[in-house]
């Protein structure tokens, strides 16, 4: 081992000033040709179909906005079916969360600047062609309880505080447009205001 060490101490010795800035030099040519050339077919406009194939779209970038025509047509596709089952779209989604218990409230976002910020988006922003509209009936649908007609609480459905919040004010518009139907709430009345006490009738 020493030996080695020796030879090759004798030839880093060797090197000169003058050939570490040769090959400094050449490592910094080589550098900004790389850039250059790469304008060059960018500025021809011809695209390689090994670049286009590299360029592939990403996974967390949120920026796009889907259409709600196009998230009606996805509820119904065969992709749909394969993903989710007949199931909803919250039944399989677990929370990370430390420790035993999950905390009593969700996180307040699960996208942050057009991006995914997390690991574990919520049901509604990890797939990106569930817009919460208030056309969208049948995503809609999902998170009503049929029982009570109500909204199922974030607890349940695992939803972001962004997302529950846009899918109250999308049951809410769907309810005003008539396009859900719900149970008019039981009105109590108290009658004292509207009739006489017996008392004060037979006096």
């Amino acid at each position: 081992m020493l030996p080695l060490a020796r030879g090759i101490y004798s030839a880093l010795t060797q090197i000169t000033r003058n050939s570490r800035a040769a090959l400094h030099t050449a490592g910094a040519l080589r550098c900004k040709t790389e850039p250059a050339a790469e304008t060059e077919t960018s500025a021809d406009g011809e695209e390689t179909p090994e670049n286009t194939a590299n360029a592939a779209p990403d996974p967390k970038d949120r920026k796009t906005v889907i259409p709600v025509e196009t998230s009606i047509r996805y509820l119904k596709s065969a992709a749909y079916k394969t993903t989710y089952g007949d199931d909803f779209v919250w039944t399989q989604y677990r929370r990370n969360h430390k420790g035993m218990y999950a905390p009593r409230k969700t996180r307040k976002t699960c996208i942050r600047q057009g991006r995914i910020s997390t690991g574990n988006p919520c049901p509604i922003c990890r797939d990106e062609y569930l817009v919460l509209d208030y056309r969208n009936t049948e995503l809609l649908k999902q998170f009503i309880s049929p029982y009570s007609g109500q909204v199922l609480s974030y607890s349940k459905t695992g939803l972001c505080q962004k997302s529950h919040l846009r899918l109250t004010v999308a049951v809410e518009q769907a309810r005003d447009c008539g396009l859900i139907t719900y149970d008019v709430p039981f009105r109590e009345y108290d009658y004292s205001e509207y009739y006489e006490k017996k008392e004060e009738s037979k006096q």
